[in-house]
């Protein structure tokens, strides 16, 4: 599988897991639901305050695992880099990321100050590896 195919995918799927390392270089796995910007990054969005991006912030690899909503059947993983993009900078990409997964919002002011609130980042991964290449 390439990028393109996972991103794609990723694009039609949105649950998945994220990957990323903690202090001492174990695992340290979130659920997420993420979608593909008009970038190609993989996005997320996330509290500031969260471990996942606490782990990103001091070692920017991740790996995420998308599934389909029946969580059995295809999957894909995309590995790469991460950026944490804060407020207010991330604002703009905050409102892309919910009208790609859910549609418009009744209330845009509403949202924005949600975001504000609950100190709302944007992980923004940049894919360097896609599968599976094989099953067996």
């Amino acid at each position: 599988m390439d990028i393109d195919e996972a991103r794609d995918f990723i694009r039609a799927n949105h649950r998945g897991i994220l990957l990323t390392y903690r202090s001492d270089g174990g695992p340290q796995m979130s659920p997420i639901v993420a979608g593909v910007d008009s970038d190609g990054y993989v996005v997320v969005s996330s509290r500031e305050t969260a471990y996942k991006v606490k782990n990103l912030l001091r070692d920017a690899r991740a790996s995420v695992c998308m599934f389909t909503d029946g969580f059995y059947g295809e999957w894909v993983q995309i590995d790469g880099v991460a950026e944490v993009v804060r407020l207010p900078e991330a604002m703009d990409a905050l409102i892309d990321y919910y009208r790609r997964l859910s549609g418009e919002h009744p209330d845009w002011d509403e949202y924005r100050a949600a975001m504000r609130e609950e100190r709302r980042v944007l992980i923004r991964i940049s894919p360097e590896r896609a599968g599976p290449n094989r099953s067996g």
